[in-house]
């Protein structure tokens, strides 16, 4: 299989027909083995029927039906997790993504990147409630993650199969795509494409959005920052609150001792402690975070590092003889329980 269209569909039911004959129009003619694998998150309508009656009509689509309505996070989660195809593409279904864009993605991709977002730079939506709010959540989180996309809500998205089988997505995480791809370290273009206006069915999105947004974006920037870490961050912080307290109780004990001023009613006292005790707490949630991250890794043998490549890996021989595959040096966290300290097999 060499392409996925990854499509996530809710309530679409007069967009489905036109979005199949749509793309197929794009995808025969560039004469790729392709599999387009439709999400239905829990639709309402007949978007479940229309969708299965084309699985029977063109072996190449393929549902997942979830059993209620999820999110399209997870949508693009299911899509990403079934997907088989050396390029996976996503794209709504409500018809404003014009698949004609999806060459021009493929064409990025041949170019050795591994990742090409479109870019709706003439986007056909409303602009204080739509367009305004999308440039806002753009830059703040461009500034924030310090990866330079233009539209982060745009879908049609083309990727490389193995950094979207590195993902791990969850809440709504769909529209930080991007960061979390740049943070596995994928090289990443982005592609002018054409937007259109909607024709049938309703938006799914609102202002309302955009408070979710800037929460998943201290969530993102923690993650990228301090997951493996986390006592950086709080441990900093509590040094800092704790320091404060112990530089402001340290000048009321110089009053009381050496001036004999009464410091027993006074508000600093008190804020010296609270001080002391939220760095003190602040730095134990750090340390927690840490057996908490460690336990984590080791218990599941995750890893904490993306390999793109390895290249003539079994045929490279070490000076002393062994061959590369027993050769290296696992972290200790990662170690295989038949592995010595050397990183060799046990006798």
């Amino acid at each position: 299989m060499e392409l996925s269209i990854v499509v996530p569909v809710y309530n679409e039911e007069e967009n489905i027909p036109a979005l199949y004959d749509q793309l197929t129009e794009v995808l025969d003619p560039l004469g790729l083995k392709y599999e387009i694998l439709c999400a239905d998150d829990g639709s309402t309508d007949r978007s479940f029927m229309l969708l299965k009656a084309l699985t029977e009509k063109d072996p190449r689509v393929k549902v997942i039906r979830f059993r209620r309505n999820f999110g399209q996070t997870a949508a693009f989660s299911a899509g990403f997790d079934y997907a088989r195809g050396d390029v996976v593409i996503t794209i709504d279904a409500d018809l404003q993504n014009d698949p004609t864009g999806i060459p021009l993605l493929l064409a990025k991709i041949d170019e050795g990147y591994d990742v090409v977002s479109g870019w709706r730079r003439d986007r056909q939506d409303p602009f204080l409630s739509r367009k305004l709010p999308s440039k806002v959540a753009n830059w703040l989180i461009s500034r924030a993650t310090g990866v330079a996309v233009h539209d982060r809500g745009c879908s049609l998205r083309a990727h490389r199969l193995e950094i979207v089988k590195e993902m791990r997505l969850y809440g709504e995480l769909h529209r930080f795509i991007p960061d979390i791809a740049a943070w596995l370290g994928a090289s990443m273009a982005e592609v002018p494409v054409q937007h259109r206006p909607r024709q049938f069915g309703t938006s799914k999105y609102g202002i309302g959005r955009t408070f979710r947004v800037v929460l998943d974006l201290i969530t993102v920037h923690f993650l990228q920052n301090y997951s493996t870490r986390p006592i950086h961050v709080f441990g900093k912080y509590g040094l800092l609150l704790s320091g404060l307290g112990f530089v402001l109780g340290l000048w009321l004990t110089i009053e009381k001792v050496f001036l004999g001023q009464s410091i027993g009613q006074r508000p600093a006292l008190t804020l010296s402690v609270l001080f002391m005790m939220m760095g003190m707490q602040l730095v134990s949630i750090g340390l927690l975070g840490e057996m908490i991250v460690r336990s984590y890794y080791e218990g599941q043998d995750k890893s904490i590092y993306a390999v793109r490549e390895i290249v003539d890996f079994a045929e490279d021989t070490p000076s002393d003889g062994t061959t590369a595959a027993t050769a290296v040096a696992y972290p200790m966290a990662l170690r295989p329980a038949s592995t010595n300290m050397n990183g060799m097999p046990d006798a």
